[in-house]
């Protein structure tokens, strides 16, 4: 059974609790104006719309919503097929409409058919992270990893008689046999939630009506959370190229590999072909990899993956590529032209999939990046028409996608109008080694709060004094010198993410040096030396040049 709702005038509480009293039907009188709960009467039958869709779900907790948005006074009752319809079921709209059908909503939800590699017309339950991101290129790490062991493990006196080989189509073949156990899961999840799920394409037709493959699906607020795609220069050749998509998907492993980019898409990959064996080559137009990083951290991840044998090629912008008769390629750029390349590979970045989607001829504003734009409940220009995640190009990470579908959904049907709140997100890069990091890097820190005091530890970890690999870790603390709280913190070493995600709790209560020196640290782990750090490497005050381990002469001057 559907959700019935109409537009009303503004009105005052008692004048609108006057006005239950006198109508027709048995209706509790709500303490707010936003919601309540009610039984359909006879009454209400005449005012239905017909249309040839399925009939959705009824749900014993339904609402029936009163909107007071008419400045001209009372509009007709109007049905709704849906209290909610949402586009894509990636991570954001999956939550948000689970979450949505667990407040009493009636909920929709359309997605493309599955597919590895999403197109205009594939994509899958379960979005970008579950089946073309972070699962299945956490996967591929974990697979690559296994080569740098086998070398640890010859220092703890592991011996092979041969070597290791590796099985691309294996690897493959359980990978997708993974993603398909989990768009499965999705489904699951969300019919337990009582939502709707409608394979198609969805287009916006008017605020309140959803196209999905010609069938016109009413809804009193509409959910955009379509995500992102990788985006390929338009150069030359770039036919030939291949994006993250095609990259989780290869039905052979590269044996040499060109990736072009410096974000952490490209170092991941540059770690995963490195690991399985692939001749590496990473093309960045920077001097450094990850921009917008902490520039120690950047600099040191870049070395340490070099020092694994990936090759880099700085301040270098691709200009063409050319495939030659022999099927290989050839990448030109603006230093000269690198011959013999299987494969080469785009991670110039992700572009929100908004196009052809109706936003724009509905009044939906968009900028110029293709990212829709939403005030800080996630609402775009057209009131009941809402977006979440990726496509909304805030952070592009699959758990403030959540965060987002939460907060929307409590916002909607809650009555809690609620932020999303992006302070101290915590954040990881699965390269090799992998980065952990959250709250602000040295540079943000600098103009935020101005004096700083920064800790930093560099050392060789306890597993490589006898794999005898040249294997580091840092580590770094930036604490505010005015207040002691401990605004930064950035790992790149093994075992990163998981301790960063640990220590973003301290971050995100904001608590101070004091705290983090009364902690015991767990020995022997790396993760200790957060709690540790007892002296400053580096003293910033706005009034001088940073101070710490400077000498004698630059501590005088600072009076210290």
């Amino acid at each position: 059974m559907a959700t019935t709702s109409f537009t009303a005038p503004k009105l005052s509480s008692p004048t609108f609790q006057t006005l239950c009293r006198n109508l027709p039907l048995s209706l509790p009188i709500p303490k707010t104006l936003s919601s309540f709960s009610f039984h359909l009467s006879p009454f209400l039958s005449r005012f239905h719309l017909h249309h040839h869709h399925p009939t959705p779900r009824f749900h014993p907790r339904r609402l029936f919503a009163v909107r007071a948005e008419s400045e001209n006074g009372a509009e007709p009752l109007r049905h709704y097929d849906f209290d909610l319809f949402t586009i894509g079921a990636g991570s954001g709209g999956v939550r948000a409409s689970r979450f949505a059908a667990n407040f009493g909503a009636s909920v929709a939800v359309c997605e493309l058919p599955f597919s590895t590699i999403s197109s205009e017309t594939t994509g899958g339950v379960g979005g970008t992270c579950v089946l073309r991101g972070c699962v299945p290129k956490k996967l591929m790490v974990y697979a690559s990893k296994y080569s740098h062991e086998f070398d640890e493990s010859n220092g703890f006196g592991w011996k092979y008689d041969t070597e290791p080989k590796h099985d691309w189509s294996t690897l493959m073949a359980n990978k997708n046999a993974e993603l398909q156990r989990l768009t499965g899961i999705y489904k699951n999840i969300l019919n337990k939630a009582g939502v709707t799920l409608i394979e198609g394409r969805g287009k916006v037709v008017d605020p309140h009506t959803v196209d999905v493959d010609g069938k016109l699906y009413t809804a009193r607020h509409i959910l955009i959370s379509v995500g992102g795609r990788p985006f390929i220069p338009d150069i030359p050749g770039s036919e030939y190229a291949i994006d993250s998509d095609a990259a989780l998907d290869l039905p052979s492993k590269p044996e040499k590999v060109a990736i072009v980019g410096g974000g952490y898409i490209a170092l991941e990959f540059a770690g995963i072909f490195n690991g399985l064996t692939s001749e590496v080559h990473v093309f960045i137009r920077q001097k450094k990899v990850l921009r917008g990083f902490d520039e120690e951290i950047r600099d040191f991840v870049g070395e340490q993956m070099a020092l694994r044998g990936i090759q880099f090629h700085t301040e270098e912008s691709p200009q063409a590529i050319v495939k030659s008769a022999d099927g290989s390629l050839s990448l030109k750029t603006n230093e000269g032209t690198i011959e013999g390349f299987s494969h080469i590979m785009f991670a110039t970045g992700r572009r929100p999939n908004t196009k052809n989607l109706g936003l724009e001829s509905v009044g939906v504003k968009i900028n110029k990046n293709g990212a829709i734009e939403v005030d800080e409940y996630s609402r775009t220009t057209v009131p009941s028409i809402w977006a979440v995640g990726d496509v909304t190009d805030r952070i592009n990470l699959t758990p403030v996608a959540l965060m987002e579908g939460a907060a929307l959904a409590k916002t909607l049907f809650q009555n809690e109008p609620t932020k999303p709140d992006y302070r101290a997100v915590p954040s990881a890069v699965f390269s090799q080694p992998p980065i952990g990091q959250v709250g602000l890097t040295e540079e943000q820190a600098r103009k935020e709060y101005g004096d700083i005091d920064v800790y930093t530890a560099n050392f060789r970890p306890l597993k490589a004094t006898l794999s005898g690999l040249p294997d580091r870790v840092f580590m770094k603390l930036i604490v505010c010198a005015k207040t002691n709280k401990v605004i930064g913190l950035h790992m790149c070493g093994e075992d990163s993410a998981e301790i960063a995600q640990g220590f973003a709790v301290a971050v995100k209560a904001g608590l101070t040096k004091a705290d983090f020196d009364a902690t015991v640290g767990i020995h022997p782990t790396s993760a200790e030396e957060f709690v540790t750090m007892r002296t400053p490497t580096r003293k910033i005050r706005q009034s001088s040049e940073s101070q710490g381990n400077m000498g004698h002469e630059a501590k005088t001057a600072a009076g210290v």
